[in-house]
């Protein structure tokens, strides 16, 4: 039997009329999530006294609105990161009024997840940029050839970028396969590294069927990439968990907020935008995760965004900390209320913004970095 201090508790954000009304919701959130059955024939013993979840007291956040922890067994979870997010919110996130504002693991999940492989440590320690913001420009549009995506990704290491992400629209299409793209993008920031002293990383985007996922994760390694894309909104989590777990494997990971947005975007529904950005990526095992950024085209607010930096870095949070990538919006004019937003652990996106520089997209890198650079050190001095 798992002792209370071994259970991991989840905290929920309830819509009800009064507390007692909150508290019976949550007593069937807990049947929910673990037995699906009715509490009146659920059996005595083990399962009753410790599958069940146990449902902590109601708080009131606001008039209408209560948050209630349940704690779940880690025997209920078992060693898989797909039963872990079941237990968390699998049949209670088809109902209204209940939305995921909290997770403690507690020891047991602690250990069997050990999240991210890297964090920001190793991902600076990997891209050789000890201090400040990184800069990421992504290599777009979807319909280039594998030819013009190397060239672009060349000028931007030229430039100073630390990480060369591919756009989350390049997979395996006729214009740009998977592997050819890889090979020569890798080859690209390979070379421009040799040439100009640096140690920018490309991260491949990995998509695919099932089957195929581990096997192109490799094959970017192989050819060179310095680590990989990976969309849990559509591919799932434990593709991240699986490939963070694998020595083998032993390269960073970056997501990517695709698909996902449908859990964060309602009030009343889904998880907060830390916890889906910031404390599942992390669980998983990602080392940065990327969201739409305050300013951008997708409408997340400052204290959205500020929530799932803190999230990302957050000291006593699962396992490492690791590195947000705010993306959308980033421009020179910019680069001083971002830094002054985010501080120093935070990778920018640049996006299609840097397209419009044409042949000169390595000097736009460049502005970027300058800009960051000298925000950084006016922060230092204020």
């Amino acid at each position: 039997m798992a002792a209370e201090a071994e259970r991991f508790t989840v905290t929920y954000r309830i819509l009800a009329e009064s507390a007692s009304a909150a508290m019976r919701r949550a007593h069937d959130v807990a049947l929910e999530q673990t037995v699906e059955i009715p509490g009146d024939i659920v059996p005595e013993g083990f399962i009753a006294d410790e599958i069940v979840g146990q449902v902590g007291r109601a708080v009131m956040a606001r008039r209408g609105v209560f948050d209630v922890t349940i704690s779940y067994s880690p025997d209920s979870a078992g060693t898989e990161l797909v039963q872990l997010l079941n237990v968390m919110f699998g049949n209670s996130s088809i109902q209204q009024g209940i939305k995921v504002v909290g997770v403690d693991p507690g020891p047991v999940i602690a250990e069997r997840f050990a999240g991210p492989r890297f964090g920001i440590a190793g991902v600076r320690q990997r891209a050789g940029r000890p201090e400040g913001g990184l800069i990421s420009p992504v290599i777009k549009p979807q319909g280039s050839t594998s030819d013009q995506l190397a060239e672009i990704a060349w000028r931007c290491v030229a430039g100073g970028a630390d990480i060369i992400k591919d756009d989350h629209g390049l997979a395996d299409q006729p214009m740009s396969p998977f592997e050819e793209r890889t090979e020569k993008v890798a080859a690209a920031v390979a070379r421009a590294n040799a040439e100009f002293g640096t140690s920018a990383l490309h991260f491949a985007n990995i998509t695919g069927r099932p089957d195929q996922l581990v096997e192109r994760a490799f094959f970017a390694k192989t050819a060179g990439s310095g680590g990989v894309l990976l969309m849990p909104g559509l591919l799932g989590f434990e593709i991240v968990h699986q490939l963070a777990c694998d020595p083998a494997f032993d390269l960073p990971i970056m997501t990517h907020p695709s698909f996902t947005g449908p859990f964060v975007l309602s009030p009343d529904t889904g998880f907060t935008h830390a916890m889906m950005y910031g404390v599942l990526q992390r669980l998983a095992g990602s080392d940065i995760s990327v969201f739409p950024n305050v300013g951008g085209r997708f409408g997340f607010s400052a204290e959205e965004c500020l929530s799932i930096a803190e999230a990302c870095r957050d000291p006593h949070g699962h396992g490492r900390p690791m590195l947000p990538s705010p993306g959308g919006g980033m421009s020179v004019e910019r680069a001083a209320d971002m830094v002054r937003m985010y501080g120093d652990d935070v990778v920018y996106l640049l996006g299609g913004s840097l397209l419009r520089a044409g042949d000169k997209i390595g000097e736009a890198v460049t502005a970027m970095r300058r800009a960051v650079d000298a925000a950084r050190a006016e922060r230092e001095t204020a």
